[in-house]
């Protein structure tokens, strides 16, 4: 496979693992999942409150809130909500922090593939 005038040449799997092994990457998975995991739990903990409540106390979901509109009806509403919110705010996490420093260790790491990589000549056809 050739590379083209404007693609980068490709990494070798020695600078992919060295790029892995890298401080910066760490950190860059350590700052994901400090977002990640704890959004993932209080999602999944708010969600099991919900079955729970639906299973084994359908009086509290029964419970009216003005006409046709029960406690059950707005609570499973909110997991939509919740859901929505959960990812709009991933979005943004990873556009504000996430994102920039992959950005500069993708770069970092096309810049060493491409000292590591053979120059080619060009060919005027």
């Amino acid at each position: 496979m050739s590379t083209g005038p404007h693609t980068p040449p490709a990494p070798t799997p020695a600078q992919f693992r060295a790029a892995q092994d890298s401080p910066e990457f760490r950190e860059l998975r350590r700052t994901q999942r400090s977002f990640a995991f704890p959004m993932t739990v209080t999602f999944f903990v708010w969600y099991l409150l919900f079955v729970i409540l639906g299973a084994f106390f359908p009086q509290v979901m029964a419970v009216r809130l003005g006409g046709n509109i029960t406690l059950g009806l707005v609570l499973g509403l909110l997991q939509f909500v919740t859901t929505f919110a959960i990812t709009f705010a991933y979005v943004r996490f990873s556009n504000r922090v996430l994102d920039p420093r992959a950005a500069a260790l993708r770069e970092r790491l096309e810049r060493e593939a491409a000292g590591a990589a053979p120059e080619t000549p060009e060919v005027a056809l």
